[in-house]
């Protein structure tokens, strides 16, 4: 059994994660770390795990929960994994870390980006970007996983293939996402209030968006090239999900088949990327609840463009799904252990 740590177990992506690991036969949860609630029950914080989890919040030791656990979870805002890694913590525990301390491999992108001075750079190289259907076998010997972010989960899977073949000029890449507003996490902020979010759809930090660097940087090393890209992203008012739209410039005439067999020959045998049929489009609805993303393509002749949509559940493969997908890897369980969700609906 797997002695799990979870650091910011009362935010969405922790909740979501102790939900998940809850119901994993071969993992057990023994520290609910949150800072705002030491001594509080957890089930007092999420009311759904009343008489399911017994267990008090806990605070954010790492060096005392290195010795309790196996691998600790940091779901956390940017910046405290990094402050609270070190060398001596790497030796005794795994960690999967939910925030973007170490996705992005160039130190000074992080702190222009994040607009913090990064407190453990050291350890960036090591870590293994948790994209499981790209870095598997780098994934199942690292002792640090960056957990990659929602938006940018969506969208590298969705252009990878295409990208990593050549069929795309990546200088015109464009995508454009939305999400649900739990992806802004549970802290109180006006612009996620009801008032705010309800019946309105809005961009929000156009060209500025965090997650743009890490898109660029993953999808660079798929096409062996630097990559600049336009991401916007957009808020709409929903709980969950996350869709996007990308648009690039084909570098030659292609036919549908051939299309989507760049696709079959990287996703085919994957479990949790569900190619759909000619003509259907990813819906957030279909993905909601579960570890999948939905993708699928348009070939616009008239323009010469192709236009690649995807759909996840941003606190499930977009957060806690993918963290314990990595976790799976990380100790040779079979990858889809706790994780075989069918989506809800309605």
């Amino acid at each position: 059994m797997i002695r799990v740590g979870i650091i910011g177990s009362t935010g969405y992506a922790g909740g979501e994660l102790v939900r998940i690991l809850t119901a994993h036969k071969d993992a057990e949860i023994v520290w609910y770390g949150s800072r705002s609630y030491i001594d509080k029950k957890y089930a007092d914080v999420y009311q759904n795990m009343f008489q399911i989890v017994d267990a008090v919040c806990m605070d954010d030791n790492m060096e005392e929960l290195a010795d309790q656990v196996d691998v600790v979870f940091t779901a956390t805002p940017q910046g405290l994994c990094a402050s609270l890694v070190n060398e001596e913590v790497l030796s005794r525990v795994k960690i999967i870390d939910l925030s973007a301390d170490f996705r992005i491999k160039d130190v000074a992108a992080y702190e222009k980006w994040y607009g913090l001075r990064h407190k453990s750079p050291q350890f960036i190289e090591e870590a293994v970007y948790g994209l499981c259907e790209i870095n598997r076998e780098g994934i199942k010997k690292a002792r640090l996983v960056a957990n990659p972010g929602c938006y940018t989960t969506c969208s590298i899977l969705t252009a990878y293939p295409l990208a990593k073949e050549g069929v795309i000029d990546m200088s015109t890449l464009i995508i454009d996402a939305k999400s649900g507003t739990s992806g802004a996490g549970r802290g109180v902020k006006l612009p996620n209030l009801y008032c705010e979010v309800n019946e309105n759809i809005k961009a929000y930090n156009v060209i500025t968006h965090r997650h743009t660097p890490e898109i660029e940087e993953q999808l660079g090393l798929a096409a062996g090239e630097k990559v600049l890209l336009n991401f916007t992203p957009h808020l709409v008012p929903m709980n969950r999900g996350i869709l996007v739209t990308e648009y690039a410039k084909l570098k030659k005439q292609v036919t549908y088949e051939e299309v989507k067999a760049i696709y079959d020959k990287y996703y085919a045998d994957e479990k949790f990327v569900r190619i759909l049929e000619k003509d259907e489009i990813p819906e957030t609805k279909w993905v909601e609840g579960s570890n999948y993303a939905d993708i699928n393509f348009k070939i616009d002749e008239r323009t010469g463009r192709i236009i690649m949509m995807g759909a996840i559940d941003n606190l499930v493969k977009g957060a806690a799904g993918q963290a314990v997908q990595n976790m799976n890897l990380m100790f040779g369980l079979k990858e889809s252990e706790g994780l075989e969700l069918v989506p809800m609906f309605p």
